[in-house]
């Protein structure tokens, strides 16, 4: 399969999921997104369209962790400096957008990261 259906493959995946998973204020979507070489991690209010809290393996605050940004133990951080930042801000509760990708390796280990810190879906 080539790189090209299967990363259209994937948007068609993902806009079926978001019919159903929806963020508000109260509750955000933490949406993910994974490259080869990193992952990102992002707290959607779709109502108003804006994102209220954003990290992943190329900020600042995961460069004094790790160094490497394409593998299980940088997810997990990812997950729980996002955890960290929503707290914050003061959510606890979120909706997952696993953004077309399936729930395994390092879409998990952030999901399951982010609950640790204190975030619940």
């Amino acid at each position: 399969m080539s790189s090209a259906s299967r990363e259209s493959a994937r948007a068609v995946r993902h806009r079926r999921i978001r019919v159903a998973v929806r963020g508000t204020a109260a509750r955000p979507r933490l949406a993910v997104f994974r490259s080869h070489k990193h992952i990102y991690a992002q707290l959607v209010d779709d109502e108003s369209g804006c994102t209220l809290a954003a990290t992943s393996s190329l900020s600042p605050e995961f460069k004094t962790r790790l160094t490497g940004g394409g593998n299980v133990p940088a997810a997990q951080v990812v997950g729980e400096i996002v955890a960290q930042k929503a707290r914050a801000r003061g959510i606890e509760r979120v909706v997952f957008d696993r953004g077309g990708y399936r729930y395994h390796g390092r879409v998990k280990a952030l999901a399951e990261a982010a609950r640790r810190g204190g975030l619940v879906f």
